[in-house]
């Protein structure tokens, strides 16, 4: 009777070694599960930002309203009859 309860438990730990430690078992499987959803929080992150990036693209294809603020903020450009005013900031006061 003994050596048929260590026979049927060495046979349930032999079936039991492909579940959970096999290519296909319970550890890659969970491992996998753990990749697929940093990769899905990364391509989730990327669509965003393309979905910026397209709506730039059109809103330059489209009018001239986001050229020129282009053109303004990032390059310093004024139209051809403004008159462009800089005011410095006062210098902080020093102290004694």
């Amino acid at each position: 009777m003994r050596w048929l309860t260590v026979g049927l438990l060495a046979l349930v730990v032999f079936l039991q070694y492909p579940l959970w430690l096999g290519k296909g078992g319970w550890l890659k499987v969970w491992e996998y599960d753990r990749q697929l959803k940093t990769q899905k929080e990364e391509t989730r992150q990327l669509e965003i930002r393309n979905a910026g990036l397209d709506a730039e693209v059109r809103d330059l294809k489209q009018g001239y309203d986001a050229i020129e603020e282009r053109a303004r903020f990032e390059l310093g450009m004024i139209k051809q009859d403004e008159t462009f005013v800089q005011i410095p900031e006062k210098p902080a006061a020093r102290t004694p």
